[in-house]
């Protein structure tokens, strides 16, 4: 028994590795889809026009010793044993890079961040212990956190790679599919019997592993020199699917892909490739086309069984990245950069299983358009090549400031690391930008097109809650009211959405001195999101008073991670009232006193869910949840002054520690207010640039946001309330 009364038992070794074993499995084919498909094209976009064959065999093997070392250092090196080590709890990505640095360095994006939220357990992680006020990190910290330029900067490169992962979700469906679709060609065709997987090795050419000598890739550069130098983009395929195997973190863990991909994959697909290039070794002269694909090396009767898994794999790899290009979007938009999509959840067990029709519709309509306008390997090729790398290099920048700043790693470390991979992610990309107007020009389009949306959208974001700041209405003034508000107080809760942390709304100014009377009970909800990919449910709330208590007046904020599951509105509701109820019972009388004089001072509470918080308020709403509350004899009820009312609300508190008088009175108080109902008020803005503005300012407000704005979803609380119990307030936003 541990100190809490409960019984913990150790995990079942067996059932925790056959669990670990089962996830291992299970990425195989979500994880591990597109690397798995590459080898269907990698050696045809090699050899397309830059290099030719030759009688030596050189060009095939310094090719398979460029393809084995770069599987080596970057999918296996790189990522399996030291990016997948960055995740941000659990979940992985470039936006989680950037979630990581910012819960470690004030460069958050989010303009409503608290010093309540670094308090957050998400936040701290095994391991990562403080660093020293003198090391280098802590210099860096603080001039990231002084400069708003460089916050800028590193925003923009983790959007950077976010578009490019959004690009290579259209490329990858159409030049996966496209490639497996192609052995149909050579299907209706007579070939003669060919090999394939490790007889392929031993029956063409069993020295084809003297290619995986690094020296073959100096002579092959050597010789083909600027023609090898641009074959690069087409060896760069081979790692297609090394950001998606990052990106995919959250759906496994961290051990099942290290296993999957050391065991399995790795060495299966150093296999294919040396099968291919065993193969090429002894067809090159015979075959003068240079038709050089996948399905060259299979044998005829099995190239239709062969085809039908090529296809299906293809779709499976394809449907990896679409995943994952839904879980980044979801990311973005959750942190304030990105348009509201509606996120449908499949999963009532899983979370990060996702569906966003708006996305999805969006990818197949590109995808089919690159599929039309290209009609071949080769320009896919060099188009999927550029969104690959232009990603890598992205995330080699973001680790590289991760291993100073979150690991508070020597800054020699650092450099070996940037230095190390930069440069070899460099060359790649080197030879894929060159090839700009063969294609490559398709995923800077698009990240392009991307980019703009989410940097507008967080560009009016934050000058909408900038504009929130200035004109939130003070304390003092409130308090000259008197606590009537200077207006009738009528029954019910009034819910104010608020994006306001602190402060009163403008909204709310507008209603006291437009309207003859207001709800006896008044909260200001803020929804916020927060920089972590979970909040617990015993962290869920912040709760606190705006002014003095007899004003009956709270603030409350739910928090939610960019990865947690949003509760229907009926069980937020209870949620809610529950956190207040609790926060007015466990509340110490001097903390009741006039504090909040100052906007500055407000005193928040941290108050779990009604489900985290077993020991707390519980509410019943009709008799539900009643019995199974009364039946604990360490509770009583605290029944309201009235029962001529058709929905009967009871508080079932704790009888220990005891609750003063007032407390009781404002939780009956509470009790009223929540029988008679509960109405939303909602603000509607109309952004707009504000005279002497720049006309770039005019464009991107007047134009761009209020685009996206108006075409868009709007907030997810609006989509669940009930229009009877809705009023929306219009604002004109001059930012």
């Amino acid at each position: 028994m541990d100190p809490e009364g409960v019984s913990r038992t150790r995990p079942n070794k067996k059932d925790s590795w056959k669990t670990l074993l089962t996830l291992a499995y299970q990425s195989l084919g979500v994880v591990y889809g597109d690397l798995s498909t590459s080898p269907l094209y990698v050696y045809k976009s090699t050899f397309a026009e830059d290099i030719h064959h030759s009688e030596t065999n050189e060009e095939i093997y310094g090719v398979l010793s460029f393809v084995f070392w770069t599987l080596t250092l970057i999918p296996l090196v790189k990522y399996v044993f030291i990016v997948l080590r960055a995740d941000d709890n659990g979940e992985g990505g470039t936006f989680a890079l950037y979630s990581l640095l910012s819960r470690h360095a004030r460069v958050s994006s989010l303009p409503n961040c608290q010093l309540a939220d670094e308090e957050l357990s998400e936040y701290h992680k095994d391991g990562i212990v403080a660093s020293s006020d003198n090391s280098f990190g802590s210099r860096l910290k603080s001039t990231l956190e002084k400069h708003r330029v460089l916050q800028k900067v590193l925003l923009v490169l983790a959007l950077i790679g976010t578009c490019m992962v959004i690009g290579d979700g259209v490329l990858t469906p159409a030049i996966s599919v496209f490639s497996a679709v192609s052995g149909l060609e050579l299907s209706m065709s007579k070939e003669q019997h060919r090999s394939i997987g490790l007889y392929n090795i031993f029956h063409w050419n069993p020295h084809v592993y003297q290619a995986l000598s690094p020296y073959y890739m100096y002579k092959f550069l050597k010789k083909t020199q600027r023609g090898g130098w641009m074959s690069l983009g087409g060896i760069l395929l081979c790692i297609t699917g090394s950001e998606a195997m990052f990106a995919d973190l959250g759906h496994f863990s961290q051990l099942s892909i290290q296993i999957a991909f050391t065991f399995v994959v790795y060495p299966s697909l150093i296999l294919a490739y040396m099968g291919q290039a065993a193969y090429l070794s002894k067809h090159h002269v015979i075959e003068n086309d240079y038709r050089i694909g996948f399905y060259e090396s299979v044998p005829e009767k099995l190239r239709w069984p062969v085809l039908a898994i090529a296809i299906l794999a293809a779709v499976v790899g394809s449907q990896a990245i679409i995943t994952g290009t839904f879980s980044i979007i979801k990311q973005c938009s959750a942190l304030g950069c990105f348009p509201r999509v509606k996120i449908i959840h499949t999963s009532s067990k899983i979370h990060g299983q996702i569906y966003i029709p708006e996305i999805n519709w969006t990818l197949m309509l590109l995808t089919l358009a690159v599929t039309i306008g290209f009609r071949d390997t080769k320009s896919m090729g060099n188009a999927s090549g550029l969104a690959v790398i232009t990603v890598m290099l992205v995330t080699t920048c973001l680790m590289s400031l991760v291993i100073v700043l979150c690991w508070h790693k020597n800054i020699f470390l650092a450099i070996c690391f940037i230095l190390f991979f930069g440069s070899i992610e460099a060359l790649y990309f080197s030879a894929s930008l060159i090839k700009f107007r063969e294609g490559a020009w398709v995923p800077v389009a698009l990240s392009f097109i991307f980019l703009m949306v989410m940097y507008v959208w967080h560009y009016g974001t934050f000058k909408k809650y900038e504009f929130d700041v200035q004109n939130k209405v003070s304390i003092n003034w409130l308090l000259s009211l008197g606590p009537t508000l200077g207006i009738v107080r009528v029954r019910g809760i009034g819910l104010i959405h608020t994006e306001l942390v602190s402060g009163i709304p403008a909204i709310f100014s507008h209603f006291v001195t437009n309207l003859p009377a207001f709800h006896q009970v008044v909260v200001f909800l803020c929804i916020k999101s927060v920089p972590v990919p979970h909040v617990k449910p015993d962290e869920r709330f912040l709760v606190g008073r705006v002014g003095p208590r007899e004003y009956r007046l709270y603030r409350c904020i739910a928090r939610y991670g960019y990865r947690d599951v949003h509760k229907d509105d009926m069980e937020f509701e209870k949620d809610l009232i529950c956190s207040i109820a609790e926060f007015i019972r466990s509340e110490k009388p001097e903390c009741s006193v006039k504090l909040e004089k100052l906007e500055d001072e407000e005193k928040l509470t941290v108050v779990g869910t009604s489900s985290s918080n077993l020991d707390g308020i519980r509410l019943s709403v009709d008799g539900t949840d009643f019995k199974e509350i009364a039946s604990t004899s360490e509770l009583k009820e605290i029944r309201p002054a009235t029962e001529k009312v058709r929905k009967r609300v009871r508080f079932v508190v704790p009888e220990t520690p005891q609750i003063d008088r007032d407390a009781v009175e404002e939780l009956q108080e509470l009790m009223e207010a929540r029988e008679a109902g509960m109405a939303f008020i909602l603000g509607h803005s109309y952004v707009k640039a504000k005279r002497g503005s720049s006309l770039m300012k005019k464009l991107v407000i007047n134009f761009g946001y209020d685009f996206l704005r108006r075409n868009f979803r709007g907030p997810t609380y609006a989509l669940s309330i009930p229009h009877a119990s809705t009023l929306e307030v219009g604002m004109v936003y001059h930012v």
